[in-house]
């Protein structure tokens, strides 16, 4: 009974509170943003659904595009066009450099002590700084090339074979355990099954902790409802944060405990190196190491591969622009080898495929979102401090004034464009802008040209179950990477002359 009683005294005052702040705002509303009207109490959050980037698009062709909105308590900021992106991750950059507070971040990565949900300041830049020139460095990744040959060789190997037997792959599987096997071989040094990390499985955890992390959270929304846990959501938090915990604990230990000596350290070896002799200029132990740790993995794991599955099924669904990629690559490479890292500079076309579909898949249609860290001025809407700021990237690239025929997948559009993917053209910002843009960035985009060119060039592609290209179901299955929600099946056929 008390326990009863207690939840209707907090959900009572947290309905006051949340009137009282309905009050509040509407005196202040013509300030802010044009924006849809929101319910008492839980503002705009029955606006979204199950692909909220989708839902936001059709509210901002009505309301704009810096459109004001409110989740819960929490106000937010929709940024949908080139010009109102610019204006928040480069103009006003430093203003909106921070991450605002999230359950799942704050159990998951050690208190937000990691560079994805880190907030803006000393500590954030100079972590940020260490990956950068540590860990990210163009020698440091190219240290890897030898690794990243063998591991893409031995999934064309596998492919051939199937190719051989005239069987069905799937692929999405395939390029995701190739993701998996580079990060760890690139993080830990090492390959890891999955009953070496939870009974769920290695995969299945991470997928998990993205799907949770995804998921809106009252807490978030409703401070005073945190501590209710009404959707068991905080548990599922602190479940996924022992295991990683568990995980990294022991790969931190082995670590230390190993005297081999390795050509190639990998990216443990690295921070516990730095760790160990004390010549970092602020504090990191080993919360520090293991939120780093979580922010590779997770960067790395899945973000690369889920793009060159969009890329392929785009060239499944357009056998031209499949065919335009493949003779590219016949000139540079011709027909008596694999591709190698080497080869992939200045292949036009493989850029502009890939250009083109992350203009309409990118992975993470919404980007992570900002804080405003004091109140601002924004082409004369007031915007409070403690906003949201949530840049729509997929409106973005699919903005009828911005890209004629948004909707059809041409990659011709960027011949002899000057548009890159580095984050200087607000166009096209798929590993974002600014101070908080994808730090990986040359890593990522090496792996997704790389991977593409040697699937395409090594293989012909036909869909399984006499599925054609038309009919491809081309659904998302949105979380902070945006996947396809089936996995693509295809039956290959090996191409080259050896």
């Amino acid at each position: 009974m008390m326990s009863i009683h207690w939840l209707w005294t907090a959900l009572a005052l947290a309905a006051i509170w949340f009137f009282l702040q309905d009050l509040f705002l509407m005196k202040k509303r013509k300030r802010f943003p044009p924006g849809p009207k929101g319910l008492p109490i839980i503002g705009n959050l029955h606006l979204l659904g199950k692909n909220p980037h989708q839902d936001l698009e059709k509210l901002a062709k009505k309301h704009g595009p810096i459109m004001h909105m409110r989740f819960g308590y929490v106000p937010a900021i929709i940024v949908s066009s080139p010009e109102a992106a610019e204006k928040f991750l480069k103009t006003y950059d430093q203003v909106f450099a921070s991450r605002p507070y999230h359950e799942s971040s704050w159990y998951v990565s050690y208190e937000q002590r990691n560079l994805t949900f880190g907030q803006y300041g000393p500590y954030w830049r100079n972590m940020r700084k260490l990956c950068i020139l540590q860990l990210l460095s163009s020698h440091k990744i190219n240290s890897f090339l030898p690794m990243r040959r063998e591991e893409v060789g031995t999934l064309v190997k596998s492919l051939k074979q199937a190719a051989s037997d005239g069987a069905a792959v799937d692929l999405s599987a395939s390029i995701s355990s190739l993701g998996a096997n580079m990060s760890c071989l690139m993080i830990f040094g090492k390959k890891y099954m999955d009953k070496d990390f939870d009974d769920r499985g290695f995969r299945d955890v991470i997928q998990e902790g993205l799907h949770v992390a995804a998921m809106p959270n009252l807490g978030d929304y409703f401070p005073l409802l945190g501590v209710l846990d009404l959707q068991g959501l905080t548990r599922r938090f602190k479940d996924l944060a022992k295991v990683f915990d568990k995980f990294f604990e022991k790969i931190i230990d082995e670590h230390l405990q190993s005297q081999e000596h390795k050509q190639t350290k990998d990216f443990v070896d690295i921070m516990m190196g730095i760790m160990q002799s004390g010549e970092a200029e602020f504090e990191f132990d080993r919360r520090h190491v293991k939120a780093i740790l979580l922010d590779l993995l997770v960067a790395s794991m899945d973000t690369s591969v889920t793009a060159v599955e969009w890329a392929i099924s785009e060239l499944l669904r357009h056998p031209e622009a499949m065919r335009k990629l493949q003779k590219e690559l016949e000139e540079k490479v011709g027909l008596e080898r694999i591709v190698e890292e080497s080869d992939i500079e200045g292949l036009e076309y493989l850029d502009m495929v890939i250009k083109e579909s992350m203009r309409l898949h990118p992975v993470a249609p919404l980007l992570l979102p900002h804080e405003s860290m004091e109140d601002c001025t924004v082409d004369d809407f007031h915007i409070q401090k403690k906003s949201r700021i949530i840049i729509n990237i997929y409106t973005i690239g699919r903005d009828p004034n911005v890209w004629p025929d948004p909707e059809t997948f041409n990659p011709e559009r960027f011949k002899d464009s000057n548009i890159d993917l580095r984050g200087q053209d607000f166009r096209l910002i798929p590993f974002g802008s600014g101070r908080r843009s994808c730090p990986g960035l040359q890593l990522g985009l090496l792996l997704v040209r790389f991977v593409l060119a040697q699937l395409v060039h090594c293989f012909n592609w036909e869909l399984a179950d006499n599925i054609r290209p038309t009919d491809l179901d081309m659904s998302e299955a949105f979380g902070i990477v945006t996947s396809r929600a089936t996995h693509l099946r295809v039956i290959p056929t090996y191409r080259l002359a050896k």
